[in-house]
């Protein structure tokens, strides 16, 4: 007698393979509870124990707004770039197509509406499909946007291996906690947020997250203008991103859009004459690939950077630089910035003209501040951030810090010598005492021993000498016609080396550094020890990143440190601004994705020298480029044919390092031309650059002219006042000036002894006062 099989248990039933699925293990007894709850309960105790774990469960999603991109802005709110880990933009859901609504739920959840975060009927249809051998998902899009909430929060804590993806690693635990937040979340959310979340977060591409980066991506249009084949094909990738890319995968891509149209129809989403012309639209892109990062700004990429380095340096948005990195990348900020894109443009325009070609590979920058607020107004160099053919490629930024470039490796250039620009501070000083800047100094001398009796208040000790009998050479002036007497006016005007030593050897050297502190002046490199490693405290952080310099380093007095143009042209907006100095600013606001306001900078400014100082430094560099040094520079902006302005040329020792610092009352610029690359040794002589040859470059003749033709254009639109006259007593007699003398006049005191380099105690511009720039 054959036994017949019981029909309920019979494994070649559908039942049968159904019960056979559910009691293969405890396992699976677990799965069928939480699949089943809350719309059954399951006898057993595989299934009691699962449904008491499921109890157990937490119920609550911080459902945080997703990674989305920063938005870097100019002064007037265009665009400079787009900074991301994630290309993603939130959209909100009546900015999306109909279609891409009613295409996701067609295909991902036609039950969305119905079901209250987990769809039984759904479920039991995966069941009886796996139990086929059909394997088929049962997740909601609700479950989806938990588990994709889940994972994206694990992302941005630097947790991405621990995220979990159906059918790789996710468990039996995990599907549970996911259905029973879905369950959750659909008590505190509409349907229609719920769908909002899900088509901002969910992936598409690597280059696109979210359905808005998608439409830009594949379509180079928005999510509200997605016409029904592209909203369905976008639908069917979210299944399979790399299998149906419609880039790589056309095919694929098409079997997976008529699939999604044809559940469309069937659904009555769509009519049927709307689905035949969808069906038969080939599938096509149109690809706007990202440009993120700096590196693909639109304007000013070494601004851009200057500013992401102001975020990433600041504790404000997290305890560790790699905490910053991430808020930034991820957190969707809107940052508005002080660039003013007119003038970046103008500078850029110079500073690209200044060299042409540049094979040799020559260095060129502007940067401008406004005095009274700090403002970054433009800030450009000659150099290109990505390689080009016949470009002059480099990703630091020759106008800063090294702690404000790229890298942050401390390798960075942090600025150039600065030369004579430094001679304004010490003549700053001369008036402070309320001396007169047509006093009669004696510029013939050149001797100053170790042993020199400096007035020096500070306790840090003189440093270098300049003696020829002594082992070293004799302070120089870079033409013999000088060494004579002659008023502290005029030595500042003619930049002559021996006439800021003896006014410096008149003043009290503490005084000076006290001038230069309170405009801001600093190293550009962080402080290092003998053997040239960077000084750190004791818990490894850079001990002095911007250290002092030092004046009583009397090579400093005619600018032997690397100083950056940033720097130079805040510390002359001081004298702009009737003495009050105002620290760089490139940040006006900060806001998060959701609107909240975060740290961004506001103008500090704080009195550095008194208005009356500041009124006779104005006066001395008017004279600079009416009849001094600054008289040479073509094409040349007098003060007395066209607008109020006043400037300091300055040049190095070897002629490597060449500067036009000036300002006029609304704007500060420092222009700079010269060597930017290793340790910035070429010397600046017999040099070829944009066709012109020269034996040997000096402040006027490339700086000069890129700081004259930008001054020209964008001054006048930040105010060009008169600067105030200064005190009598300061310039006592008034109205007195020195004859001019005849360069070729024989020098009171010839140089005993001519120097090739410098000798290391700091004499002289970049070791060995010869220039005077």
């Amino acid at each position: 007698m054959v036994t017949r099989r019981n029909p309920i248990f019979d494994t070649a039933t559908t039942l049968g393979k159904i019960l056979g699925f559910l009691g293969v293990s405890a396992i699976c007894g677990v799965l069928v509870a939480g699949l089943l709850v809350p719309a059954a309960a399951v006898s057993g105790s595989a299934a009691s124990g699962s449904i008491q774990f499921f109890d157990t469960l937490p119920a609550e999603l911080t459902v945080n707004p997703p990674s989305q991109a920063t938005t870097i802005l100019a002064a007037d709110g265009s665009q400079i770039a787009s900074i991301y880990s994630e290309n993603r933009t939130h959209v909100s859901l009546d900015q999306m197509s109909p279609y891409i609504k009613d295409a996701i739920v067609s295909v991902e959840d036609s039950r969305f509406y119905e079901h209250g975060g987990i769809d039984a009927t759904g479920i039991m249809r995966a069941i009886v499909s796996t139990a086929r051998g059909q394997k088929q998902g049962a997740s909601t899009i609700t479950q989806q946007y938990v588990n994709n909430v889940i994972n994206e929060s694990l992302v941005s804590q630097d947790k991405a291996a621990d995220v979990k993806l159906n059918g790789v690693n996710k468990g039996v635990g995990d599907k549970l906690r996911e259905m029973k937040l879905a369950i959750a979340l659909e008590k505190k959310y509409s349907k229609q947020q719920i769908l909002e979340g899900y088509l901002n977060i969910v992936f598409f591409n690597k280059d696109a997250y979210g359905i808005e980066a998608a439409s830009r991506f594949f379509f180079s249009t928005t999510a509200k203008d997605l016409t029904l084949p592209q909203a369905a094909l976008l639908a069917g990738v979210v299944n399979s991103p790399s299998y149906y890319d419609p880039i790589a995968n056309s095919d694929h891509a098409k079997q997976r859009r008529d699939l999604v149209l044809g559940l469309m129809l069937d659904q009555g989403k769509i009519k049927k004459a709307d689905y035949d012309a969808a069906i038969a639209t080939p599938v096509t892109t149109k690809v706007t690939q990202p440009l993120q990062g700096c590196a693909y700004a639109t304007t000013a990429p070494y601004f851009c950077d200057y500013v992401l380095h102001l975020l990433y340096n600041n504790p404000a948005y997290g305890a560790t630089q790699d905490e910053r990195i991430n808020r930034v990348s991820r957190g969707g900020l809107t940052i508005q910035t002080t660039l003013d894109p007119k003038a970046q443009n103008a500078a850029q325009a110079q500073v690209n003209g200044t060299t042409g070609d540049n094979p040799d590979k020559w260095g060129a920058t502007i940067v401008s501040v406004q005095p009274g607020s700090g403002k970054i107004v433009s800030m450009a160099q000659n150099t290109v951030w990505l390689p080009q053919a016949g470009k002059f490629d480099q990703t630091q930024n020759f106008n800063v810090d090294v702690l404000d470039s790229k890298g942050n490796d401390l390798n960075g250039l942090g600025g150039f010598q600065p030369g004579s620009t430094m001679k304004p501070f010490t003549f700053a000083e001369w008036l402070n005492e309320g001396k007169s800047m047509n006093t009669t100094i004696n510029a013939a001398v050149r001797r100053y021993p170790q042993n020199f009796p400096w007035r020096n208040t500070c306790s840090t000790p003189v440093n270098g000498w300049y003696d020829s009998s002594n082992g070293t050479f004799d302070l120089q002036n870079s033409d013999p016609g000088y060494y004579r007497p002659m008023t502290v006016l005029y030595g500042l005007m003619n930049s002559i080396n021996t006439a800021t030593f003896a006014s410096a050897s008149q003043l009290d050297l503490c005084g000076i550094q006290k001038v230069v502190d309170a405009v801001g002046i600093h190293g550009g490199n962080p402080a290092r020890d003998g053997s040239g490693q960077v000084v750190r405290d004791s818990s490894g952080q850079i001990a002095d990143p911007n250290p002092k310099v030092q004046m009583t380093t009397l090579g400093n007095l005619i600018g032997s440190t690397q100083t950056a143009p940033l720097t130079m042209a805040s510390a002359m907006a001081t004298f702009a601004n009737n003495g009050t100095y105002c620290e760089p600013i490139a940040i006006t606001s900060v806001t998060d994705q959701t609107g909240a306001k975060l740290p961004a900078q506001s103008p500090n400014c704080k009195s550095a020298v008194t208005p009356e100082v500041a009124h006779g430094v104005a006066y001395a560099m008017q004279e600079v480029l009416n009849q001094g040094s600054g008289s040479l520079i073509q094409p040349r902006i007098s003060t007395k044919t066209s607008f109020p302005i006043a400037a300091k040329t300055g040049t190095n020792d070897s002629n490597g390092s060449t500067w036009v610092v000036g300002y006029t009352s609304g704007l500060a610029t420092a222009s700079w031309f010269g060597d930017p690359l290793g340790s910035q040794l070429r010397p600046g002589r017999n040099i070829t650059v944009n066709g012109k040859f020269y034996p040997s470059i000096d402040g006027y003749m490339i700086a000069g002219p890129q700081f004259s033709r930008y001054m020209s254009e964008i001054a006048p639109a930040y105010g060009t006042n008169p600067f105030p006259a200064p005190p009598s007593n300061l310039l006592d007699p008034p109205g007195y000036r020195t004859t001019t003398p005849n360069n070729n006049t024989p020098a009171t005191t010839q140089p005993t002894t001519q120097p090739t380099s410098g000798n290391g105690n700091g004499n002289g511009d970049n070791g060995n006062g010869k220039k005077n720039g």
